[in-house]
């Protein structure tokens, strides 16, 4: 089952742009894509995530079009970003309920689900690993990270567990921590 199909899209907006991309993750794959700067990497994982709707092409979550169906496509992705959460967020219980307040999930399950995903965290910095541990309460099947820190690949790969997941990062050396097999590099020739 293809959770992420991608076809020649992209982003052409507000002084930013990115594609066109073509790619399919599918259920329990993951894969990295690696551009020549920050903001196309970024604006790529949202693009993945529908947090950005492509001005060009298509893009699908879970076979959810993000450009007319944005609720259910956040249900199935998950999105962390790259800034790390600054200190003022450092409470962990109070943030995963308020993450939990977001996406009605039940308090006690969201907690448990967190807690459980911070155990396999152990050894990221929590500014990192809150952010991730929260995406997972509410069981997406698809996780975009948009730059995440290649020195915490391991633990970030095993908080995902056997979900699909898409990378998005600035080198490709970045990229082969979280999946050698499977890196495309959109930087040009």
């Amino acid at each position: 089952m293809v959770l992420l199909r991608m076809r020649a899209a992209g982003f052409d907006g507000a002084g930013a742009s990115v594609g066109p991309l073509t790619l399919d993750v599918r259920a329990g794959e993951r894969a990295a894509l690696t551009f020549p700067t920050a903001a196309q990497a970024s604006l790529a994982a949202k693009l993945a995530a529908g947090i950005v709707k492509a001005t060009f092409g298509s893009v699908a979550v879970d076979d959810f079009d993000t450009r007319v169906q944005s609720a259910h496509c956040k249900r199935a992705a998950a999105f962390v970003g790259h800034d790390p959460l600054s200190p003022p967020h450092f409470d962990f219980e109070r943030y995963v309920l308020y993450r939990a307040a977001l996406w009605n999930v039940d308090p006690a399950h969201a907690l448990a689900t967190a807690q459980l995903a911070m155990e396999r965290l152990e050894g990221v910095h929590e500014a990192f690993a809150y952010p991730l541990a929260a995406a997972l309460i509410s069981n997406p099947k698809l996780l975009v990270l948009d730059r995440p820190p290649a020195v915490y690949a391991q633990q970030i790969v095993d908080a995902a567990g056997p979900r699909a997941m898409l990378t998005t990062h600035g080198g490709a050396r970045d990229a082969a921590a979280f999946d050698d097999a499977a890196v495309w590099d959109r930087t040009p020739a």
